[in-house]
């Protein structure tokens, strides 16, 4: 009998004391926190909070540049629709760019960057038509021109070309960030980006001369010349100047491939037409391709301003 009561008040007393511990974490509310930023061009920011903030005045808030955060842009006018605050600020705003976001009452605080799919898409986008390497840059005319006479062997080397650039992208980079930048041999870059794409050129050409040969002939020397091409070394060039993260590097050579996949394809459907126009004696032959893909890198310029950031 007195060992049950004993139990029993020993039960009673964790009760109380379990009690007693949850009571002040019960009566702490939850700390405030920033649930989304996103800029809105030409210069507005939307900030999500966890409840509507407590002091809506521009001086509460302070907005600046990652890169420059010491230098705040003044905030104009404040917008509060419950939990959503609308920032008004004295600057134009770029949905591309980093930047951070600060609250005084309560303290808080964090980074306004892109949407990573927004960045993936847009970086594709433009490197395949707004900075079409081919169009806007005049790079790799050498298989460009070579290439583009008849519609299925451009269509195969834009499929090849692409597959190169896309792997030999992303080797390099890995090379870079983990082999010569750890070991501060960036001065070598070249000589191994170059190394990487021979060795996959290398390859895809064993692969082709026994897998599809008729297409290995028509591809002819212009295979070999991938090596040397002027994108295909851009590409991992640009992701290395840049400092590019994977996902960076990934669509700068997917768009890269599939921008000069697109310029072959067209150049070479407007080829195969010619051949059927009267065209002057003179203008045979180079002059006239020269004269096409004048007209398509001005029709290129069209697609200027397109962005999935907005």
């Amino acid at each position: 009998m007195a060992r049950a009561r004993r139990l029993r008040c020993a039960l009673l007393l964790a009760a109380l004391l379990a009690a007693l511990a949850a009571a002040p974490a019960a009566g702490r509310a939850a700390p405030a926190a920033i649930r989304g930023a996103q800029v809105l061009t030409p210069d507005r920011v939307r900030v999500v909070l966890d409840a509507p903030p407590t002091n809506a005045a521009p001086a509460n808030f302070r907005f600046a540049e990652a890169l420059a955060p010491d230098v705040p842009i003044p905030v104009r006018e404040v917008h509060v629709a419950g939990r959503v605050v609308t920032l008004v600020v004295d600057q134009k705003l770029s949905a591309r760019e980093s930047y951070r976001l600060e609250i005084h009452d309560p303290p808080l605080a964090r980074d306004v960057k892109p949407s990573p799919w927004a960045m993936f898409f847009t970086v594709v986008l433009a490197s395949a038509l707004i900075n079409n390497f081919v169009f806007t840059r005049y790079l790799g005319l050498c298989i460009f021109f070579g290439v583009s006479k008849k519609r299925d062997t451009a269509v195969g080397m834009g499929i090849t070309f692409a597959m190169v650039m896309l792997v030999t992208g992303m080797m390099s980079w890995v090379l870079f960030m983990f082999v010569l930048n750890p070991l501060r041999l960036q001065f070598l870059q070249v000589i191994v980006f170059i190394g990487v794409v021979a060795f996959m050129v290398q390859l895809l050409d064993t692969i082709l001369k026994k897998v599809n040969r008729p297409l290995h002939q028509k591809f002819g020397i212009y295979l070999v010349l991938i090596t040397t091409n002027c994108i295909i070394l851009a590409v991992p060039l640009l992701n290395a100047a840049a400092n590019a993260s994977a996902t960076e590097a990934f669509a700068l050579a997917m768009g890269s491939g599939l921008g000069f996949a697109i310029a072959l394809f067209l150049m070479s459907c407007a080829r195969e037409r010619l051949e059927l126009a009267r065209v002057p004696e003179s203008f045979k032959g180079l002059p006239i391709a020269f004269a096409l893909a004048g007209l398509f890198a001005l029709a290129f310029m069209g697609f200027s301003g397109l962005s999935f950031l907005r």
